[in-house]
């Protein structure tokens, strides 16, 4: 006989399940009241997932040296502005505008340009919150994107040539590829790919064109050899705590409606897988680092934190508590391995942007169609492997078009303004030679 905490998971299935097939049948017309509570919950979510902006900044910045601090910072808050302004102009129609020739590859819509279509009372399908609210609340997400991917090429990448890649790279990459996931003529998403909230838009798009852009930037100059120290630890673990808060916002505000009860349900079930897996992945890395190098540090934590959180990003409202703790506990062993692989192929991903979103999103993609619940089922609930072949498909376009955009967007950036700092900047630190300013003044 089970136990009744063997028999939880069980329950949790066949709850959420019964919720599902009571739900009413969707109509096609558009709920015409605004729900105050939907649209407050979106409100605070897209400020939640802005949060995490700064909070990557932070994450990021104490990791790199003293003299690299301010840039590692503006990285992540130079994407606010620029991918801010590119997002309402072309981003959200090219990402959720109406498929171009039906192919689920690109959308477009003129209504969507600069937002200029959107008034403040439109509606989002039946969501009932306005379709300005989800728009930024995306929009939160592309900023984000690109951001991540600035991890891997800290202290030596231009700046100006950054710019010019994040607004090359939204375009060509994160777009089509949010249109092909998560718009309803998008490819992927008629096939029945799921991503809940961007394990393969978001995680796998940065993750492996953070690598593909490292190794065309070429190592730091002192890498492998030289002794390159995290700056403050306490900022990444502020950075890691912020990003922590602002992922509930990330992945329960991605059920959007909670007006319905398998609305508030799907948002419920994805908060608390949310908490789950980052817990268990921390507990995990920290026990790693601790039989691995005598001593459990502060940043195996916060590496930790975040790579469970990004690991059951694409399955936060698809699977149980149960199996989050499962998909956190071993996202937090591939990346903790992933990255200990630096010290065997000598490519400098200099914050580990591909060892913990690459190989984190890739796990968590693939997961999800092995523990899924909800709306389908998976490898585990006896459905076979249909689902865990539509997510190894997503994936493989989400890897595909990260690399080969990154391939061409790189090239074509190097040849106009050159990808990296000279040798004398690098030297100096980038802070006070590229901005004229530095982070301490000890």
């Amino acid at each position: 006989m089970l136990s009744a905490a063997a028999t939880l998971p069980f329950l949790v299935l066949a709850q959420a399940t019964d919720l599902a097939q009571a739900a009413p049948t969707p109509t096609p017309a558009v709920q015409q009241v605004i729900d105050s509570g939907s649209t407050a919950w979106m409100l605070m979510s897209s400020a939640m997932v802005l949060l995490m902006v700064p909070g990557l900044a932070l994450f990021y910045a104490g990791m790199v040296r003293r003299k690299n601090v301010l840039t590692t910072m503006l990285h992540s808050f130079v994407a606010m502005a620029v991918i801010g302004l590119h997002w309402v102009l072309i981003g959200y129609s090219l990402a959720f505008g109406h498929s171009v020739g039906g192919l689920g590859i690109i959308g477009w819509n003129w209504d969507y340009v600069a937002f200029q279509g959107l008034s403040y009372d439109k509606l989002f399908a039946d969501k009932g919150v306005p379709e300005l609210v989800f728009a930024m609340f995306q929009g939160k997400f592309a900023i984000i994107t690109p951001a991540l991917i600035s991890g891997a090429v800290a202290e030596r990448f231009s700046f100006r040539a950054y710019i010019l890649f994040i607004v090359l790279w939204a375009t060509f990459v994160y777009c089509p590829l949010a249109h092909m996931v998560w718009a309803e003529g998008g490819w992927l998403f008629k096939l029945g790919v799921l991503d809940f909230a961007g394990g393969t838009v978001v995680h796998i798009a940065s993750g492996f064109s953070a690598l593909i852009l490292a190794m065309m930037v070429g190592n730091r100059r002192d890498y492998p050899d030289g002794a390159i120290m995290p700056n403050s630890l306490v900022l990444t673990l502020t950075g890691a705590g912020l990003l922590w808060f602002g992922w509930f916002g990330f992945n329960a505000g991605s059920a959007v409606a909670v007006q319905s009860p398998v609305a508030g349900s799907i948002a419920v079930l994805a908060f608390t897988t949310t908490q789950t897996a980052a817990a268990a992945a921390a507990l995990v890395w920290m026990l790693l680092e601790w039989r691995h190098t005598g001593k459990p540090t502060s940043l195996g934590v916060a590496s930790g934190i975040v790579a469970g959180l990004v690991a059951i990003t694409p399955a936060a409202g698809h699977v149980t508590p149960l199996s989050a703790i499962i998909i956190g506990a071993i996202g937090s062993v591939v990346c903790f391995f992933a990255v200990q692989l630096k010290a065997w192929h000598k490519k400098d991903d200099s914050l580990d942007a591909f060892g913990v979103h690459g190989i984190g999103g890739l796990w968590g993609a693939l997961a999800t169609g092995i523990f899924c619940f909800i709306p389908v089922k998976g490898l585990i609930s006896g459905e076979g492997i249909t689902q865990l072949g539509k997510q190894a498909l997503g994936a493989g376009v989400g890897i595909a078009m990260a690399v080969v955009g990154t391939l061409v967007i790189g090239t074509i950036v190097n040849a106009i303004l050159g990808l990296r700092v000279t040798d004398q900047q690098e030297r100096d630190g980038l802070d006070i030679t590229i901005h004229g300013e530095r982070g301490y003044h000890l």
